[in-house]
């Protein structure tokens, strides 16, 4: 009877009652990167969006910048909810969501390239001496960063090592707008923000060798285009071409 009570359980959805320690792990290394990448957005925004007006300073937001914080905030308590329902054993409802995941994975990069036009045409970006014009290719790249990293996840859905990692690094694409507002890294420019957010792949990097004396292949060479794209945006910001074609789209 004690058998088919478990077996019920089990066919249910519900977790089993021992987990294997190595699974334990790694639940608990994936359930807390989200939620370091969700406190890390909420010290991030918290004067600007989350706490707006508490502390004195009052920022005026647009309803398309509101639309834009509910989008992001979404995303990010997703990442949460769904590592924890992996943990869980609830794939069945891990799916369903990643449904909705998808879904809203296109709103935020239509949501995410509007707010950077327009707050670029507006002047209201001005980051560490880099001319507004340059640094849009920051952002803008950021949301082809994200999609390809989302896109990718979906279709490797089904190896979950794989795609566990990449929605890792589309989402970190995200938290490095919140990197680049914490009171300690603001002033140092992309040098200073990129370098902070690229200490979570290491974070990951770690993780994998610790756990299997080798760097995950999602991890290794997704970790290198992320880190390879940061630079290279502000390069391609800096053309002649680039700086012709912002010049239009915000005009």
């Amino acid at each position: 009877m004690a058998s088919t009570a478990a077996s019920v359980t089990t066919q249910s959805g519900a977790p089993p009652a021992v987990l294997s320690a190595q699974a334990r792990r790694e639940h608990r290394f994936f359930a807390g990167m989200a939620v370091a990448f969700a406190l890390t957005v909420l010290a991030g925004f918290s004067r600007s969006y989350y706490f707006n007006g508490f502390a004195g300073e009052r920022f005026e937001l647009s309803p398309l910048l509101h639309w834009h914080g509910a989008a992001y905030t979404a995303w990010i308590l997703l990442l949460v909810v769904q590592t924890l329902l992996v943990a869980g054993r609830r794939t069945d409802l891990h799916r369903r969501l990643g449904v909705a995941g998808a879904m809203l994975a296109v709103v935020m990069v239509v949501l995410g390239s509007a707010v950077a036009i327009t707050r670029t045409a507006s002047g209201a970006i001005a980051d560490a001496g880099v001319p507004p014009l340059v640094f849009l290719a920051v952002p803008l790249f950021g949301m082809f960063v994200f999609a390809g990293f989302v896109g990718t996840a979906l279709v490797l859905r089904r190896r979950s090592a794989f795609h566990k990692r990449l929605m890792l690094l589309a989402t970190l694409e995200l938290v490095t707008a919140a990197v680049s507002r914490l009171p300690f890294v603001e002033d140092w420019g992309p040098v200073g923000f990129f370098g902070v957010t690229d200490l979570f792949i290491v974070a990951i990097a770690l993780y994998d060798f610790a756990t299997a004396r080798r760097i995950h292949p999602a991890t290794l060479w997704g970790g290198l285009a992320f880190v390879a794209s940061q630079p290279l945006r502000l390069v391609i910001g800096g053309s002649s071409a680039w700086l012709a074609f912002a010049a239009w789209l915000t005009s």
